[in-house]
């Protein structure tokens, strides 16, 4: 994806470095893959707020997308590239020969006019859907699923990728981007490549209206606040976090303390993402 840089005419352009958009192919969405999309602004269903600083934002269509790629040996035809509000990869429209149409994630380096396929005889090409098992070792992969016909739910965003190291008995050895390596069942299916829109990690909005368009709400320091509100506040001036460290709004530790409780599933962690 390439980016663009303006004069600098605005204070908002002197600093923005935006995407160009010129990978994209078609301006409008399918509309039979079009649902509408109910905006929670960061409530659950008691209207307590569980996620804060969300709400407002420009209003936007969900895309269907197929993250389970289950049209096992029917080829299809890449017809364009288009923007999702939704992610930050790019999507991209596929036409079978039987007549369905669907949404995959975008791989780099797919053009429109590919052909796109899914199943254990797929060819190794990018944009292809394989189970695990019959993907060679070493290669990238991305949109892997956790249990089989689960649909993908790993390696999403854009310019991710996970590679595949070993192969066990009933067991792939993948290693993820966080760097974690993980055993997933061989029966799970991946699709070939790296995402695309690799370049997502280099824009710079220039303003915080944009930030405003994208539903985020503004994030206040907790050494801004009052003692009662946080517990990095008060003080004369600016005042250190203290030996305690660094805190969350309900006293909770915020960095390093692990969170995960997942014990169910410590077995299939080869190495874990944390360096010791």
């Amino acid at each position: 994806m390439p980016l663009k840089t303006f004069r600098p005419i605005t204070p908002s352009l002197r600093g923005a470095v935006l995407p160009s958009y010129k990978d994209i192919t078609k301006s409008r969405p399918e509309k039979s893959l079009v649902a509408p999309l109910k905006r929670s602004g960061g409530r659950n269903n008691r209207g307590k707020i569980t996620s804060r600083r969300r709400g407002g934002g420009a209003k936007k269509a969900y895309r269907i997308i197929d993250f389970r790629r289950d049209k096992v040996g029917v080829p299809g035809k890449l017809v364009s590239i288009e923007y999702d509000p939704n992610r930050s990869a790019r999507i991209a429209l596929i036409y079978y020969v039987d007549g369905d149409k669907r949404y995959i994630l975008c791989p780099n380096g797919i053009k429109v006019g590919d052909k796109i396929e899914s199943g254990p005889d797929a060819e190794i090409r990018t944009g292809n859907a394989l189970p695990l098992g019959n993907i060679p070792i070493g290669t990238m992969v991305h949109n892997i699923e956790m249990h089989p016909g689960s649909g993908g739910q790993i390696v999403r965003s854009a310019g991710g990728s996970a590679q595949v190291l070993a192969r066990e008995i009933d067991y792939t050895q993948v290693r993820l981007p966080s760097g974690e390596v993980r055993r997933i069942l061989t029966r799970c299916m991946a699709t070939i490549g790296q995402i695309g829109n690799l370049d997502h990690k280099n824009v710079k909005s220039g303003k915080a209206g944009r930030s405003r368009h994208l539903g985020r709400r503004p994030s206040v320091r907790g050494s801004a606040m009052t003692p009662r509100d946080h517990p990095h506040g008060g003080g004369e001036g600016r005042s250190p976090i203290g030996l305690a460290g660094p805190k969350t709004p309900w006293g909770k530790p915020a960095l390093g303390y692990i969170t995960r409780r997942n014990k169910r599933t410590n077995n299939m962690i080869v190495r874990g993402r944390k360096k010791r």
